[in-house]
């Protein structure tokens, strides 16, 4: 009886000491600041880069987060914040889906004291604690400077464009816009492909050849809606003839660069754009200053409150330096970008 009470007694002691390691490492983990981070969707590809670059720094910075895919579900997007907010996240980080829907869930966040931030797409009317994109004003002007530098001048356009509940495209259409009118050139028609799908960029060629034959060049809102309209033309036998410019430097779209089906795209550093981001989350949650007054100088107007904005400038990438910006920059590897014409590969 002696040497079985005793076993119990030292079984009891290691049970309890193992509870206590848990309950240990529990309330370590509960002191690391919690950041959520809910996405739009991951179809298009840079998202997926976006979160690893987050995700690595903010754990560098000894944060948490957890990631959320709303899979372009509004009503996923809101649950998903909604689920932040019971969690009792310090910092919650949102690439919308729609800017004027979620405001209601942001304002549910800020009263129970949880910093938001606007991540690459403004959210309206929402007061948010940051907002962080690129300067989406001169990926448009970038868009219509690489058509004018290839001879376009008083020629005719196709405007294809992103979600108009994407903030992030009335700055690129009115900065694409600006160097048309400059230049002579005629817009013919302006499309919104709802929700950012890539096929209905690829229907709207099929259905509107009098206007496509009659172009000289298309304006893609992204990469991804780039992908489809060059498909819809090589159908056609157009692909090359008309030119095709884009944003994001997806690997498809760096292919067809340099296959010479479509003319530049627009490089957005993300890693810059993301580590940032992180880095700013967690200020927000120490509650530190962002950064200096030379890193937080601008403000953008959501439609009722004026928001801090850090913008981030994007790079303009065509064949003659997308050696230079994509490849060197290890953003794309050389054999992937020259897949298709290995015969233009450089040997450096």
């Amino acid at each position: 009886m002696t040497v079985v009470l005793s076993l119990l007694i030292a079984c009891l002691c290691s049970c309890s000491g193992e509870e206590m390691g848990q309950n240990s490492q529990s309330n370590n983990d509960s002191d690391k600041i919690q950041i959520g981070m809910t996405f739009d969707s991951f179809v298009i590809e840079r998202w997926q880069r976006d979160r690893d670059v987050f995700v690595s720094m903010a754990k560098e910075l000894g944060a948490e987060v957890n990631i959320q895919n709303a899979n372009g579900d509004i009503a996923e997007q809101k649950k998903q914040i909604e689920y932040f907010i019971k969690k009792g996240m310090d910092v919650i980080v949102i690439v919308s889906i729609d800017s004027t829907s979620i405001r209601a869930n942001i304002k549910k966040a800020k009263d129970a004291g949880i910093k938001v931030i606007a991540y690459d797409r403004l959210i309206s009317d929402s007061d948010v604690d940051l907002y962080i994109s690129f300067d989406n004003e001169m990926v448009g002007e970038m868009m219509g400077q690489s058509l004018v530098d290839n001879g376009l001048t008083d020629g005719k356009v196709l405007m294809i464009n992103g979600s108009q509940n994407d903030n992030n495209v009335p700055m690129v259409c009115e900065g694409f816009e600006t160097v048309m009118a400059e230049n002579g050139n005629e817009i013919l028609d302006t499309f919104y492909t709802d929700g950012w799908k890539a096929e209905l960029a690829g229907e709207y060629i099929y259905n509107n050849m009098d206007m496509v034959n009659e172009c000289d060049a298309i304006m893609c809102g992204n990469d991804d809606l780039a992908s489809r309209v060059v498909t819809a033309l090589s159908e056609k036998r157009l692909a090359g003839k008309k030119m095709v410019v884009g944003q994001d430097a997806d690997l498809e779209a760096c292919q067809r660069i340099v296959e010479g089906t479509q003319l530049m795209t627009v490089y957005k550093p993300i890693e810059k754009l993301a580590q940032k981001a992180a880095e700013c989350a967690v200020k927000l949650a120490k509650g530190e200053a962002l950064g200096s007054p030379e890193e937080i100088v601008n403000t953008m107007n959501d439609g009722t409150y004026d928001v801090p904005y850090l913008k981030i400038d994007p790079v303009s990438v065509d064949e003659s330096n997308i050696d230079d910006v994509i490849i060197k920059s290890g953003f794309h590897l050389k054999e992937d970008v020259y897949l298709n014409v290995p015969s233009k590969m450089p040997e450096n």
